[in-house]
């Protein structure tokens, strides 16, 4: 059996090398209500300057679960977590938002009562989740307290909810 002579064969650059893109993110914010649009701008502005490529619907859909997480922090968490954290993880392909706050306390997702004017917001989050084709769930922390994540895929899935519907 013979062997090709010369260096190995490289992999392809895009299997090797991590997209410009790539990386973490983490930034602290006070659990007051004013914290919820700077952190919503905050992350808009953080993938537009690493010029992650989500989709438009992905996007907002990304925008509108940080916003939720950090209002659920700041409704409920601020007692005992006087400051939360943001974190936004980006991958090839997909977008991972958590808020971790150190209130020991892990929420359910509810439906709330039609007359209710609040509650709805971790269902909420979880309803763009699966449209989106995406993940969430509550993870507990080293300190004692949680992480709300939610995890969307960077283009929306085909034949998914987001997706046009076919031509007649």
């Amino acid at each position: 059996m013979r062997t090709p002579s010369g260096p190995p064969a490289e992999p392809p650059e895009e299997l090797t090398a991590a997209r410009a893109y790539e990386g973490v993110w983490r930034f602290t914010a006070p659990a007051l209500e004013p914290s919820v649009p700077q952190a919503r701008h905050a992350v808009r502005d953080l993938l537009a300057r690493q010029c992650v490529p989500a989709a438009g619907e992905i996007m907002d859909a990304l925008l509108l679960i940080v916003s939720e997480l950090v209002t659920n922090a700041v409704q409920h968490a601020a007692l005992l977590s006087p400051e939360i954290t943001v974190e936004i993880t980006v991958g090839a392909d997909w977008i991972r938002a958590a808020v971790e706050d150190d209130h020991p306390y892990r929420p359910k997702a509810l439906e709330a009562d039609e007359g209710d004017v609040g509650g709805r917001g971790l269902w909420l989050v979880k309803m763009l989740t699966a449209e989106a084709g995406g993940k969430c769930d509550v993870e507990h922390t080293a300190s004692g307290g949680k992480a709300v994540w939610a995890e969307l895929p960077l283009a929306p899935q085909a034949g998914g909810p987001t997706s046009p519907p076919p031509a007649r």
